[in-house]
């Protein structure tokens, strides 16, 4: 079953902004201090900087292949089952433990009004907000998403209020001396606040329920990235710039804090409020797109089938939400909050490098309906440099968290083996360019992964498929390299008739230069260059072909010189009249779109050349 299409641009926004605007500046600042001082100022930024490289691949990525499960399954069908079973994981458990980061955040924060609140009540009220969250998203994405977009709102409004306000109390004489830093404490720093921003690429995952993803992906996800980018090193100036210095390495509520200092009891419980908001809508967020994780695995056999089963009523995967909430209550109960974002933060900053290694290789294979809407810039150098900084970044974090990889990682592959190998037999976009260094044909394997990318585009392009596209998918295309006359043309074609209707190729011949003495099957309709339809009348009743043809070197058509470069050969009996009609009316209307003759003589090969076909604007019925 398909999932609903709801969200737009501003939704879009919403659930990204709000994923990163939690305890990423709520708490994290005060654990960040203790390791880098004011030097925190630098490692938002470059952390912030560092997310683009897989920020603007997941969008590429993600305009070419919108699936539920985001970064999971286009790692999949790109690397292979393999990587795609640890970064299916990776990816589940690195948003629900940044979903429980901030539930926990919740539980902090309370102890503003309750300070004799224990560590158990703070893990309680947690795990009462996750429960609360989960049912939320049992209900419907459209009504999670749109709270979403109103604590987003309030939440935007009330920290810009303290950048202003607060800005007119920052003691510049806190900054004295920021010439001065442990470069390698910032690079682990910058490691350990990542997690901050890795929740702008949680809009990938559900991407399947995003209303004209062309335009709602990219506006949304670009526009939350620098508005949050931009919040936060704002915030965090103005905190520092506040704050005394002897005081920011002793609390988790360091903005709610620093409030009170130019704004009294008032601001205190402001951006309470505010980091109270902050930490629901990332909650909220997490298990929304957290839970379209297992959904997408479990529809690719990685994880068992009642993973993707959808509620009839709400249109929502219910048991991969109650799984991701039961997830984030054992988290809640067992880490504690430095370990939890650490963790978090290396399973995104590992997720970021193989996003952009996926980009490298399907580029590099040239898959024909591989077709994103939105290209990265500079490629491949800012892939590589990505991948080359997230590693760095992993080592700097310590030998912990290397172990806790490598661990993770075997256990991952040790799923694969003793589960998912003998139920998918998959070849990635990888294998497909290995076999397309070997061989120039196209094998089984490549063509169901082209088929399966080209189901995607239709989808993303809320195409429905009528007949004369259910003809284009079974139709034979000829991609001719060298100059033919139209007499040629129509030996070959009347050959290919024989094959595929069992109709004597001698008798299609005749038809096919009776028809064209009656009149020429030239077209015109104002476009630039002439193309062909020939069609013939054959016997017998509700049949219908067509045979398309691409010369680049051109066909000669008559004694005036013209060259055809493009035919469509209809072949039908005379009951298909009307539809020969809708069908010549079709290919009138693809062959007038303005980029047609441009995309048609650059398309590599006849896979090509279908979608092209398949994907043009045109009236269906």
């Amino acid at each position: 079953m398909k999932m609903e299409k709801k969200l737009g641009a501003l939704g879009v926004f919403s659930i990204g902004a709000g994923a990163m605007i939690s305890s990423g500046i709520f708490v994290l600042p005060a654990i960040a201090y203790q390791n880098a001082g004011s030097g925190i100022l630098i490692a938002y930024f470059l952390a912030g900087i560092l997310m683009l490289p897989a920020l603007f691949s997941k969008l590429e990525l993600v305009t070419a292949i919108p699936k539920a499960g985001g970064t999971y399954f286009y790692i999949e069908r790109i690397l292979g089952t393999p990587y795609g079973t640890i970064a299916g994981f990776a990816n589940w458990f690195s948003i629900s433990l940044k979903g429980a980061f901030a539930l926990i955040g919740i539980g902090i924060f309370a102890t503003l009004i309750g300070p004799e609140l224990s560590v158990w009540h703070i893990k309680s009220i947690a795990i009462g907000a996750c429960i609360f969250f989960t049912l939320l998203n049992l209900l419907s994405v459209k009504t999670s998403g749109n709270v979403q977009i109103v604590l987003v709102g309030f939440l935007i409004l009330i920290m810009s209020g303290y950048i202003i306000y607060g800005y007119r109390y920052v003691d510049f004489s806190h900054f004295q001396g920021m010439t001065h830093f442990e470069w390698d404490k910032i690079l682990s720093t910058t490691g350990l606040v990542f997690i901050s921003y890795g929740g702008i690429t949680k809009i990938a995952s559900v991407a399947e329920e995003i209303k004209d993803v062309r335009k709602n992906l990219v506006k949304g996800m670009i526009s939350a990235f620098v508005v949050v980018q931009i919040l936060y090193l704002l915030t965090i100036f103005v905190l520092i710039g506040v704050m005394p210095k002897g005081e920011l390495q002793h609390s988790l509520t360091l903005i709610s804090d620093s409030a009170a200092i130019f704004s009294g009891l008032t601001g205190l419980i402001i951006m309470s409020i505010a980091a109270m908001v902050a930490y629901i809508t990332t909650a909220n967020a997490g298990i929304l797109s957290a839970s379209r994780e297992p959904m997408a695995m479990s529809r690719d056999s990685i994880l068992p089938p009642f993973f993707s089963k959808i509620s009839l009523k709400r249109k929502t995967p219910y048991w991969p939400i109650l799984f991701t909430g039961l997830f984030m209550i054992l988290v809640i109960t067992v880490l504690d909050i430095k370990n939890l974002a650490k963790v978090a933060s290396l399973f995104m900053i590992f997720l970021f490098a193989m996003v952009n290694f996926a980009l490298i290789v399907i580029r590099v294979s040239k898959i024909a309906n591989y077709k994103p809407s939105f290209k990265a810039p500079l490629f491949p150098v800012l892939q590589i440099i990505g991948i080359l900084a997230y590693i760095l970044l992993i080592i700097e974090m310590g030998a912990f968290i290397i172990l806790f990889a490598s661990l993770f990682v075997l256990a991952a592959l040790a799923w694969y083996f003793l589960y998912v190998k003998k139920r998918v037999t998959r070849k990635s976009a990888l294998v497909h360019t290995v076999q397309k260094l070997l061989t120039k044909d196209l094998t089984d394997d490549t063509l169901e992964l082209e088929e399966e990318l080209l189901d995607i585009l239709i989808e993303r392009n809320e195409i429905i498929e009528d007949r004369f596209d259910k003809l284009i998918r079974k139709a034979v295309i000829l991609d001719l390299e060298h100059s033919i006359t139209k007499e040629e043309l129509f030996s070959l074609l009347s050959i290919e008739v024989e094959k595929k209707l069992d109709i004597p190729a001698k008798e299609v011949l005749k038809k096919l230069q009776e028809r064209e003495e009656i009149s020429s099957t030239l077209l015109y309709s104002g476009i630039a260059m002439p193309h062909a339809i020939p069609h013939i009348i054959i016997a017998g009743s509700h049949k219908f072909d067509v045979f398309i043809v691409r010369n680049k070197q051109g066909i000669l058509w008559n004694d005036k010189n013209e060259m055809v470069y493009t035919a469509f050969c209809l072949i039908s009996t005379k009951d298909e009249r009307h539809f020969h009609l809708k069908s010549l009316m079709a290919i009138a209307q693809i062959i007038q779109n303005e980029n047609f003759n441009k995309e048609w003589m650059k398309a590599r090969d006849v896979t090509d050349l279908r979608t092209i076909l398949l994907l043009a604007n045109r009236k269906r019925e």
